[in-house]
């Protein structure tokens, strides 16, 4: 059995997994975040509610899934 933490990294693998493809085939832009960004995100979504700057709605998890692409892969511009 999955739990929810995993199962919230693949539903947000899977958006942005769509996302790219439908930019791509659409207008033909591919979609990457800058790897400090990233980090930053996964840094915000972690920190508990009290030292939040400001509200960020997203799960760890879901956040993680849509910014692994970007962790992984390095891509060049």
């Amino acid at each position: 059995m999955f739990t929810t933490f995993t199962l919230l990294i693949a539903v947000g693998c899977c958006f942005r997994l769509a996302l790219s493809w439908g930019l791509r085939r659409r207008f033909d832009v591919g979609l990457s975040i800058p790897q400090a960004l990233t980090g930053a995100l996964v840094v915000l979504a972690g920190l508990p509610d009290l030292l939040k700057p400001f509200a960020y709605p997203l799960p760890l998890s879901f956040t993680i899934g849509l910014v692994l692409p970007d962790l992984l892969l390095h891509r060049r511009w």
